[in-house]
């Protein structure tokens, strides 16, 4: 495994952290050939529990993300590599005194397997953040994805009543926009009515690449099995999407690892292995 050295670098207000990834196909698996890192982020070791798939755990060390940091993370790979990036625990972005916290996310997958399945993000009351995520797609790569994110934490009766949340997120093939999303909360009324959150703290978005009406029947049945969840998928262009509209980022992601185990076999030719991390 290629490396380079971390080295600690903090900004006027804040962490500036970087992680880069280089994963490539050799010997049979996926292999992570380079990793460069700067600041607190890191990765564990790779583990490969399904084979050729190499399964990844990034790790943010400080536990939380504060006003002024600037997090960036790469991940590039290259023909015929498979890989699945999940966190040990959800990123908790706290109170910000004024500064904004930046966490930007490019992901490059060429002609490979991405599967990018980070655990929930918790914004605090009085956070400013900006959240942005652009999956980069080349010829027929394949992506599997989600991100869920929690406006307070509803189980202790908070609400994100004040503050900043910019919500981005792009996925484009070959240069060209599948999906550009964006959020933009500021107190609760923006949270309020039903062309926005319809008051639900918890918001989520599933994303699959290649997907076929067969993949959208598959979704739809797993929301249909669940009426009580405000959980609904559409196909455009072979981009199938999920939303979540709730009050459980637990019931958020159970709904969508139900969608991947039952959409991995047909999108990726695998059966799902779920991360040994998620039964800690």
């Amino acid at each position: 495994m290629g490396s380079q050295a971390a080295t600690t670098s903090v900004n006027e207000t804040g962490w500036a952290a970087s992680l880069r990834l280089g994963f490539e196909h050799a010997r049979g698996k996926t292999v992570l050939r380079h990793r460069e890192q700067r600041g607190p982020l890191a990765v564990q070791r790779t583990f490969h529990p399904e084979g050729d798939v190499c399964h990844l755990y990034l790790l943010h060390p400080p536990g939380g993300v504060v006003g002024g940091d600037r997090l960036e993370i790469e991940a590039n790979l290259t023909d015929k590599s498979a890989a699945l990036i999940t966190t040990p625990g959800a990123t908790k972005f706290y109170r910000s005194a004024g500064a904004q916290a930046k966490q930007i996310q490019n992901l490059a997958i060429d002609s490979g397997s991405m599967e990018w399945f980070p655990q929930e993000n918790i914004f605090f009351p009085g956070a400013r953040i900006q959240l942005s995520t652009t999956i980069h797609l080349n010829g027929d790569a394949h992506f599997i994805g989600w991100e869920i994110n929690s406006l307070g934490r509803p189980t202790v009766g908070e609400r994100f009543e004040q503050g900043e949340v910019d919500l981005r997120l792009r996925i484009n093939r070959d240069q060209r926009p599948l999906l550009v999303d964006r959020l933009v909360i500021t107190d609760i009324e923006s949270q309020q009515g039903t062309a926005t959150l319809r008051d639900c703290p918890v918001v989520a978005t599933m994303l699959a690449t290649t997907a076929t009406s067969d993949e959208l029947e598959l979704a739809r049945k797993i929301a249909q099995e669940n009426p009580d969840a405000n959980l609904g998928f559409t196909l455009v262009d072979g981009l199938l999407v999920g939303r979540y509209l709730g009050e459980s980022t637990e019931k958020a992601r159970n709904l969508f690892i139900q969608t991947w185990m039952a959409i991995r076999p047909s999108i990726l030719g695998r059966d799902a292995v779920a991360p040994r991390i998620w039964a800690t």
